[in-house]
């Protein structure tokens, strides 16, 4: 059958054509929380993730080497009514608009790995091939998350998880992993040979000599002088590079001479500096759940540990094949924080987004600790780490816009002079940066445009003051509440009237696009048990905009 015109193979949910107008938020620095070495480029952000992606998206588009994200995995409590498969399309609208935020973020040759359960895991996968290409598919990694089952569980018990790895385009190339003790035992020098430890490669092919026949030769024992003829089998290379296998010395015949078949020597030196990885991941390598909560324990007590979480070797699995010191890594879904202390232990620079109070009661706390080598599980044996560093603590600021008692769109009274030019830059799509020595120049361009936000009136002789002191090919943008009729004839200042001139660009006053999916600490399971479903209450969530405004802004 000949496909329409347009037709494409897709997945389709309900609401998947409704994409919610974000409002570019900026983003407020908390100095009370921040903790030690600010200038690592560290950044913990407590609110709403899709609003928080949206507000990191101008300045650190194509900047992310790495996102690992550990979304709600929909379980069948998530939603309150499961069975209609309306939670299907919930859940996909909630990951949908993140992930195309995610991928603008991601540098050029930056990659995602996403963990989940069976419940959406194939609904995901056909909806990263879409917002990732499916060309840019790296993986499908299992993870063993348990180690064992009760006995009295009914019906097949799941053991696993899955990430799923894309890449932002082809520029990506994970790295190796590191050579264990073990693989490395397997090279050995039984005959002192000068070239180092060395394993014996088979020389055999699997192919039938009828169907290699190029690879089908005799070859002379040297220390016998018997004749070996592949009758059964083809050998692994012609003819031409077993002569300089044989002129390099490297054809193993046995300690005493009289293997029936030879071997290849294939040296330690020869081999990469590391091992391929593959995507069975056992919980002997990289931890299980029962560990990740241990861990939990050692870090918050026994009464508020997470549902899912991850160990930290799962997450040091994942940087140690997609980033190299000092990359920036990012999860949107931090949870415990679990990705940006291992990050931090790393030595990758991170960017963490959590909702509701545990950003301050779990995150902040067990950074801390980490920044003071006050943590000593996880990885921090393996790694040998001792403390340092430090991150910036921010929250997202409330919406710029707000209905007045009668209905009226006004300017958010808790925003001050410089939180609201921020918020225009940035709403204008200027880089926010005033200049020090000119106060009406407060975000640029590329150097050449400038914008200056006021809630003053403006006179035509203050524009026309701007319009002098402009450079000859410099422009100004001025964003003001109301101003002299006339300022339509200058040529290198243009007006924007607030709030008109952003209403009906976005939603504003609008603060959670979460659809209060959650996992919560929790502490029903015993070592060995089945994990217990995630639970569907919504936390409490701190109202930033309580707190008088900071002055560190992006």
């Amino acid at each position: 059958m000949k496909p329409k015109k347009g037709q494409k193979l897709e997945l389709t949910w309900v609401g998947k054509g409704e994409r919610p107008r974000l409002e570019p938020r900026i983003l407020v620095e908390e100095p009370d929380l921040s903790y030690g070495d600010k200038g690592q480029g560290n950044l913990l952000i407590q609110g709403d993730n899709l609003l928080a992606l949206k507000a990191l998206e101008s300045e650190y588009a194509g900047k992310v080497k790495c996102i690992y994200i550990d979304p709600p995995y929909n379980t069948g409590s998530a939603f309150e009514h499961y069975d209609d498969g309306l939670e299907h399309s919930q859940w996909l609208n909630l990951m949908k608009p993140r992930l195309e935020i995610l991928r603008n973020l991601l540098s050029e040759d930056g990659s995602i790995w996403v963990t989940l359960d069976h419940n959406e895991h194939a609904y995901l996968k056909v909806m990263l091939d879409e917002v990732f290409g499916r060309v840019n598919f790296k993986a499908n990694i299992t993870w063993q998350k348990k180690y064992s089952v009760s006995n009295n569980f009914k019906g097949i018990a799941s053991i696993c998880d899955y990430i799923l790895v894309y890449s932002k385009g082809d520029a990506f190339q994970n790295n190796l992993l590191p050579r264990s003790q073990e693989s490395e035992s397997r090279y050995q020098n039984p005959d002192s040979d000068p070239r180092g430890p060395w394993k014996a490669v088979d020389y055999l092919n699997q192919a039938t000599p009828q169907k290699r026949p190029n690879l089908c030769y005799d070859i002379t024992n040297e220390f016998t002088g018997e004749v070996i003829k592949n009758t059964k089998k083809a050998w692994k290379y012609e003819k031409s590079v077993h002569l300089k296998h044989v002129q390099e010395n490297k054809i193993w015949w046995g300690r005493d001479g009289k293997n029936s078949v030879p071997a290849l020597k294939l040296f330690l030196s020869e081999v990469r500096d590391g091992m391929t990885p593959h995507n069975w991941w056992p919980h002997t390598e990289v931890g299980h759940t029962d560990e990740a909560k241990k861990e939990g324990i050692k870090i918050f007590g026994h009464g508020a540990i997470f549902d899912t979480p991850k160990p930290e070797r799962l997450i040091e699995r994942v940087l140690l094949l997609a980033t190299n010191p000092n990359d920036l890594v990012l999860d949107s879904f931090l949870g415990s924080g679990t990705t940006a202390a291992v990050a931090q232990k790393m030595g990758r620079r991170w960017i963490g987004v959590e909702l509701g109070e545990h950003a301050q009661t779990h995150c902040l706390p067990r950074l801390k600790k980490v920044v003071d080598g006050q943590d000593p599980g996880g990885i921090s044996k393996a790694v040998d780490w001792k403390g340092g560093g430090g991150f910036r603590y921010y929250r997202l600021a409330p919406s710029l816009l707000k209905k007045d008692d009668e209905g009226n769109w006004v300017i958010n009274p808790q925003y001050n002079a410089e939180m609201l030019a921020a918020a225009m830059a940035k709403q204008e799509g200027y880089q926010f940066e005033p200049a020090p020595d000119c106060f009406w120049k407060q975000g640029h361009l590329e150097g050449k445009s400038f914008i200056f936000t006021t809630t003053n009136y403006l006179s035509f002789d203050q524009a026309q003051h701007f319009e002098d002191s402009l450079g000859p090919d410099e422009t100004l943008m001025v964003c003001c509440q109301a101003f002299e009729p006339g300022l339509e004839s200058l040529k290198k200042v243009t007006l924007r009237k607030i709030p008109q001139a952003v209403l009906g660009r976005c939603e504003f006053d609008r603060d959670d696009y979460s659809l209060n999916i959650v996992n919560l600490p929790d502490l029903t399971e015993e070592e060995g048990e089945p994990e217990a479903p995630a639970s569907p209450k919504k936390p409490k969530s701190k109202n930033s905009s309580d707190e008088d405004p900071q002055p560190t802004l992006f």
